[in-house]
């Protein structure tokens, strides 16, 4: 099981002085910079456990799950994406935070925290479609994505199993598409081998080797 995590804007839809605020954490439609887009219907699985059981998914501060920041009151699909409603805590140090950076506007990013229950693959397009997700958090996060949360969200080398982990562990290490196919292009010309297997090993290796430089 892996947990990913997506950032998307933030459309503040209303901020009141007690600290509750609505908006989409996600849209449904959309290709974004991973090249994934959300299919309508993604999150209902989720929505309906969370109805069932009283429980709704976290509310984080950049995915840190020590530091909740208040609850979520309500999430719901509608025709645009992902509802949510909620409300901060504003006797926390971390929820009074949060609370004056939506209100100047330093904070406009939401992202969802999830795990993938199906998906597609179009191989033309290069696009991945997300039909159903298991949702375990929405974190409130600087927009585009800060540092921390970038860094959190950067899959372990260890966890590559296909060029497609490749070239999303290179994109959300800084890379743009092209940069990352480019890289991954130039790995796989090196090799001598007609195994997938080795390659994949060869394309490790080499993310590995610039990881050391880029430490040194």
């Amino acid at each position: 099981m892996t947990l990913e995590k997506r950032d998307f804007g933030f459309e503040l839809k209303d901020l009141k002085e007690d600290g509750t605020f609505e908006g989409y954490g996600s849209v449904f439609g959309v290709v974004d910079s991973y090249d994934e887009v959300v299919a309508q219907g993604a999150f209902s699985a989720t929505l309906a456990a969370g109805k069932a059981s009283g429980k709704m998914p976290s509310l984080l501060w950049q995915h840190r799950s020590a530091e909740p920041i208040g609850v979520y009151t309500s999430m719901s699909e509608d025709n645009i994406g992902l509802k949510v409603a909620g409300q901060l805590a504003l006797k926390t140090v971390r929820g009074a935070e949060a609370y004056e950076l939506l209100k100047m506007k330093a904070i406009s990013g939401l992202s969802i925290g999830f795990v993938s229950r199906e998906d597609s693959y179009d191989r033309v397009t290069g696009i991945r479609t997300l039909k159903a997700v298991d949702l375990w958090e929405v974190s409130l996060v600087t927009f585009p994505a800060n540092d921390a949360a970038r860094v959190q969200g950067v899959k372990s080398i260890e966890k590559i199993e296909s060029i497609r982990d490749a070239e999303h562990y290179l994109r959300e290490s800084g890379m743009s598409r092209a940069e990352a196919v480019a890289f991954i292009g130039r790995i796989k010309s090196f090799s001598q081998s007609d195994s997938d297997a080795s390659d994949m090993q060869q394309i490790v290796n080499a993310l590995k080797r610039r990881n050391d430089l880029f430490a040194a």
